[in-house]
């Protein structure tokens, strides 16, 4: 059986940083795609951003691109989500994902509320 458990949410003001982190158990995580979805209230689930297999030519929503860097950490078996420089509209609940043995795996999310 999966799991992915996201944390580092919370709440901060305009231009702050945080970063999220996403571990799995049940699976290497090194071995799938890895992404984060967000979904702010009253919207639909977007996605964010995306880190292949190999690590190489991660893939972001153009309005994080510069701000938002998604990375590995083989050792931990979890991905992160560096935030820079956060606004207002980056509020959301923000999800990882994975795809293993034909199924999407989703945690349960963790809330960034941004202030200004």
């Amino acid at each position: 059986q999966v799991q992915l458990a996201e944390s580092g949410g919370g709440l901060v003001q305009v231009g702050e940083s945080l970063t999220l982190s996403c571990e799995a158990s049940g699976l290497t995580f090194s071995n799938y795609a890895v992404a984060w979805f967000r979904q702010a209230p009253g919207k639909e689930r977007e996605f964010v951003a995306a880190i292949r297999r190999n690590g190489t030519t991660p893939y972001y929503l153009d309005s994080v691109k510069a701000r938002f860097t998604i990375s590995r950490d083989r050792a931990r078996n979890t991905v992160s989500l560096q935030m820079n420089t956060l606004k207002p509209e980056d509020t959301a609940v923000y999800y990882c994902w994975t795809r293993w043995k034909g199924h999407d795996w989703w945690g349960q999310g963790t809330q960034v509320t941004v202030s200004s």
